[in-house]
C-alpha cells in the first residue's frame, strides 16, 4: 500500500497530515509513504526529516498517480477532486454532512471517501484516533491566547508599585474537550473562570479545573447522545440565553465552544448580551463558521468591534494557528486510524466494524453513511 501525504490548499491551512515521527508505524506495517514537496513547509517541517523518517519526496502529480491513500487534513476542493482517481481513498477530515454534494461526487468517481470527523468519540477504543478531540484541544488552548493579545489588560492579579490590577474575569460557554482546555489554559494565566453547559455531568470536570460552575434554573439537563448536548427547544433556548445574559455582563472575556456536526451552532450570547458587556471586552466565538457561531453577532474569520466597544473574534480553523503541535496530534490519531484499517499491508475495510462503518462515507461508487445519504435525498429518510 502507497499512502500519499499532500500539501493542504485550503487558505491559511499550514497543518499536514502526517509528520515524520509517525511514520514509524505505517512503515514497519508494510506502507511506502509519498510526501509531496513541500508538504510540511506551513508547519515547519522540511522535506528531508521525511525522507529521513523512510518517506519518498515526490511531486503532487506524481503523489496522485502512485498513491493508493491520499492523506489530507482538510476537504479536497473543487479543483483537488479531479486530481483523485477511480480505486483512489482519500482520508482526511471531509465534513460529509457540510458538503453532502461532495461526497456524491466523490462516489460518483468511485473514489472511497474516508472521514475523520465521523469517528465515534465515545468508544474508548477510537481515542487514539479522535481527531475533533486533540485538534480541539489546540483550539481551546489558543482561543484564551487569542483573548488575552485582544484583551487590554492583565489576565492574573498583578500587585506592582505602580498599583495593582485585578484578575480577569473570563466565561467559558460549553465544557467539551476544547471548553475544558480553554478552562485549563485561562486559569494557568492567573484568570477566574466560570462555565457553562447544558450537560449537567460536566459541572464536576469544570469545578476540577478550578472554574466555578452555573447551574441555570430555567433550563434542565440537556445530556444527548454521542457526547453532545441534545438540541434545545425555542422555550428552552429563550429561557437560556435571558438567564444567561445577566452572567454575561460582567465578564471581561467570553469563550465559546458549543458546535454541533453539520448543523448550526446554538446561540449563546445574543446581540443584546453584546450590547451589556463593559467596554474593552474580548469573546472569542470558537464556533463561527459558515453556518453561523454561538455569538450573534460574530463573523467568521473577521473581528468586530461594537458600538459599545467589545471585541468579537470569529476564527475558523484555530488548529491551523499552531500548525506544528496541531500536525503532530492529527498525524498520531491519523496513523493510529490507519493502523487500525491495514491488514497485511493493504486497506482492509471491514464494514461490520464500529469504527469503519462510522467513517467510511462513499464506497464502490455510493454514498453509503447513513446520515449522508439523508441529507442528499431528505424525501426518501422521511
Amino acid at each position: 500500500m502507497k499512502i500519499g501525504v499532500v500539501k493542504e490548499r485550503a487558505p491559511n491551512e499550514r497543518r499536514v497530515a502526517l509528520v515524520p515521527d509517525a511514520l514509524k508505524p505505517l512503515l514497519a506495517a508494510g506502507a511506502e509513504v509519498l510526501v509531496e514537496r513541500g508538504a510540511g513547509d506551513g508547519a515547519a517541517i522540511p522535506d528531508k526529516l521525511f525522507v529521513d523518517a523512510g518517506a519518498t519526496i515526490a511531486s503532487r502529480d506524481d503523489v496522485y498517480k502512485q498513491a493508493d491513500v491520499i492523506v489530507r487534513v482538510q476537504r479536497p476542493d473543487a479543483d483537488e477532486v479531479t486530481d483523485l482517481r477511480e480505486g483512489q481513498t482519500v482520508v482526511g477530515l471531509l465534513q460529509p454532512l457540510i458538503d453532502p454534494p461532495l461526497m456524491q461526487k466523490l462516489a460518483g468517481m468511485k473514489v472511497t471517501a474516508i472521514s475523520l470527523d465521523a469517528i465515534p468519540r465515545t468508544l474508548s477504543r477510537a481515542q487514539t484516533m479522535d481527531v475533533l478531540s486533540s485538534q480541539a484541544n489546540v483550539g481551546g488552548y489558543r482561543a484564551v491566547l487569542m483573548a488575552a493579545e485582544a484583551y487590554g489588560r492583565y489576565f492574573p492579579l498583578l500587585t506592582t508599585a505602580a498599583g495593582t490590577a485585578r484578575p480577569a474575569n473570563v466565561l467559558v460557554l460549553g465544557v467539551g474537550v476544547a471548553g475544558l482546555q480553554a478552562i485549563a489554559t485561562a486559569r494557568r494565566l492567573g484568570a477566574i473562570v466560570t462555565a457553562y453547559d447544558v450537560r449537567s455531568e460536566t459541572k464536576e470536570q469544570a469545578e476540577s479545573l478550578g472554574a466555578k460552575f452555573i447551574v441555570l434554573k430555567s433550563v434542565a439537563d440537556a445530556s444527548g447522545a454521542g457526547g453532545y448536548a441534545r438540541e434545545l427547544t425555542p422555550q428552552e433556548r429563550e429561557a437560556q440565553q435571558n438567564e444567561l445574559n445577566g452572567h454575561i455582563s460582567g465578564m471581561d472575556v467570553i469563550i465559546t465552544t458549543a458546535q454541533v456536526p453539520g448543523r448550526r451552532p446554538p446561540l449563546l450570547v445574543t446581540a443584546a448580551a453584546v450590547n451589556g458587556m463593559k467596554s474593552g471586552s474580548v469573546i472569542v466565538d470558537m464556533a463561527a463558521s459558515a453556518l453561523g457561531g454561538n455569538v450573534e453577532v460574530s463573523k467568521a474569520d473577521e473581528t468586530v468591534v461594537t458600538d459599545n466597544g467589545v471585541t468579537v473574534l470569529a476564527p475558523t480553523n484555530l488548529p491551523a494557528t499552531m500548525p506544528a503541535g496541531a500536525s503532530q496530534f492529527y498525524a498520531r490519531n491519523l496513523a493510529a486510524f490507519l493502523a487500525h484499517l491495514t491488514q497485511d499491508g493493504a486497506l482492509t475495510l471491514d464494514m461490520e466494524d464500529e469504527i469503519t462503518a462510522a467513517t467510511v462515507i462513499t464506497r464502490n461508487g455510493e454514498v453509503v453513511q447513513e446520515a449522508t445519504k439523508k441529507l442528499l435525498n431528505p424525501e426518501a429518510a422521511k
